[in-house]
């Protein structure tokens, strides 16, 4: 295995569980179009972009708009979502979280965000974490969609690392898939049977131990 020199961290339910306020954020639009969104809907959305999302729950909701009108509800979207997280702080980030970026910060790891998200600046300030990233790759950053790489080979590059070197901690399927594509380790984090393609997967970051992620920076031969 190789030596781990840089780490590259997915954002929504992984350093923060802002999936809850997409998924009411969709819920809304598809409420106000006239159909229902449910939860298992919204796993389906998980590390894809806003265009590709909306465009799904149309076809669920078997309903159709106008250019403008995509436009315009992408828009609607991100503001509800933006009200939602407005009183987002430092108590939201995940249990288990901070011990393992102030270990890989401490042993002087590079770390990025490699996110589909394009809140994921103003999320990182609010939430105190800003500073702790050498680099931030979010939706405004690519034009490919996980699976498709590109976001964590962009991530790789700007921390300097080789993309054989990295490490990434994933909670989607397509973002496993793009980090196993990029030949990166996976580290997915959610459920056992719906992340298996990754390389390890825990139920959260408390899970980890620190000798877990020495390993990882120091593997034996």
């Amino acid at each position: 295995m190789s030596k781990i020199k840089g780490v590259i961290f997915d954002l929504d339910g992984v350093i923060v569980d802002t999936a809850k306020f997409h998924f009411l954020a969709w819920k809304k639009l598809a409420n106000d179009l006239g159909f229902d969104f449910t939860e298992l809907q919204n796993e389906e959305l998980k590390g894809v972009s806003r265009v590709r999302s909306l465009e799904k729950i149309l076809k669920w909701g078997n309903t159709s708009l106008s250019e403008d009108e995509f436009k315009e509800k992408m828009a609607e979207k991100n503001d509800n979502y933006l009200s939602y997280i407005t009183n987002l702080n430092s108590k939201d980030i995940l249990p288990g979280v901070p011990k393992i970026i102030n270990f890989l910060s401490e042993q002087n790891i590079p770390i990025s965000l490699g996110s589909a998200s394009k809140n994921a600046r103003p999320i990182l300030k609010k939430t105190g974490l800003m500073e702790k990233f050498q680099a931030i790759v979010d939706g405004n950053d690519v034009s490919k969609a996980k699976p498709d790489p590109e976001v964590f080979l962009i991530a790789a590059e700007k921390i300097g690392v080789a993309q054989e070197n990295c490490l990434v901690f994933e909670d989607s399927v397509a973002g496993v898939q793009a980090a196993n594509i990029a030949e990166m380790l996976s580290i997915g984090i959610g459920d056992k049977d719906v992340l298996h393609g990754a390389d390890y997967v825990f139920s959260s970051f408390e899970e980890i131990e620190i000798d877990f992620i020495k390993n990882l920076l120091t593997p034996k031969a």
